[in-house]
């Protein structure tokens, strides 16, 4: 009929010019063969370790790793963002950039640098992962009790002993002549370290309890004293007699405290003193902390690739669904 006849041929028109622009317009028809440009590989945090550097009397360094995992194809401008953000006050203490370039192999990388901030509190370090600029995972650590780490100047293996069979310091009445006693005091010191001590001093002073004034002063010098060993170092004072003293002994290096310890002399036979003490630990700590995201980007398939095209087009498959579209419309018709 000739109604079949005209939708025969306007179907055939249509895909005569569908062909006809295909071959005209490069890019209309997708070409399946083009790849296009390679979808980077995911890069996440594996790890991030914190260790104390350099020690000072205000600050100190901490030395930041971090272990960067990466898988599949190579992914380019990779940087990471180290940055140190006071736990109480949120301000942000220290900040450094480590560019690592491209990550072509897989497996971790690992990145570090070193943060000054003030040896007291805690802090939220923080490692960030950036690809082109673009944030692809954060990950870190809380560090606490900075206060606690000892400046390098001040470091040594010697203390006084911890030990309630071996105290610390210790006293004897050595004499008493009228309304003057005379003391022999002991302050005994221990070596932990591996080493042996060196430039090492010991002062004790007695204190009044009562009015706090110093009664008596005395300061020796420390021998070496071998790792692992103990020594007692010894000194005489003369106090007024029948008074109570407090007994504080102070151990120098250099000019530099490095430990203290108190006891009590009770001289007044009608009132005793004790050494009340209320020590708290004070340790450094270092917790795991969680980022926004765990630093993976939506996974694809293996060996998947992104593709694109200079112009929007469609595929040869359109076309023919269009054809048959229109065949069976003709059908219809022309029952």
């Amino acid at each position: 009929m000739p109604r079949d006849r005209t939708l025969a041929a306007g179907a055939a028109g249509l895909v005569a010019v569908a062909l006809l622009v295909a071959a005209a317009v490069p890019g209309v028809v997708a070409d399946p063969t083009d790849d296009g440009p390679t979808r980077p590989g995911p890069v996440r945090i594996a790890e991030t370790s914190i260790a104390p550097g350099t020690v000072s009397g205000e600050t100190t360094v901490l030395h930041v790793q971090t272990r960067l995992d990466h898988r599949g194809n190579p992914t380019e401008n990779v940087s990471v963002r180290f940055r140190a953000t006071d736990a109480e006050s949120g301000f942000v203490a220290a900040t450094r950039t480590v560019d690592v370039g491209t990550l072509e192999d897989d497996g971790e990388t690992l990145v570090e640098t070193n943060l000054t901030v003030e040896r007291e509190g805690g802090y939220r370090v923080e490692a960030t992962v950036f690809r082109d600029g673009e944030r692809v995972g954060s990950g870190g650590k809380v560090v606490s009790g900075l206060e606690a780490l000892t400046p390098e100047y001040a470091r040594t293996g010697v203390g006084f002993t911890e030990s309630e069979a071996l105290p610390p310091v210790s006293f004897s009445v050595a004499s008493v002549e009228g309304d003057r006693t005379t003391l022999d005091l002991a302050a005994t010191l221990t070596n932990r370290g591996d080493s042996g001590s060196e430039d090492l001093r010991v002062t004790v002073v007695l204190r009044q309890a009562d009015s706090n004034i110093v009664a008596a002063r005395s300061s020796e010098a420390v021998g070496t004293i071998r790792p692992g060993r103990t020594e007692t170092v010894e000194t005489q004072v003369t106090v007024p007699s029948e008074y109570n003293y407090y007994i504080d002994a102070v151990l120098w290096k250099d000019g530099v405290v490095v430990d203290t310890a108190r006891s009590a002399a009770n001289l007044d036979p009608t009132e005793r003193i004790s050494v009340n003490e209320t020590e708290r630990d004070v340790e450094l700590r270092v917790e795991d902390f969680s980022g926004e995201d765990d630093g993976r980007p939506t996974p694809m398939p293996e060996g998947t690739v992104r593709t694109s095209t200079s112009a929007p087009g469609f595929g040869v498959g359109v076309a023919v669904a269009a054809l048959v579209s229109i065949a069976l419309v003709a059908r219809r018709w022309g029952r």
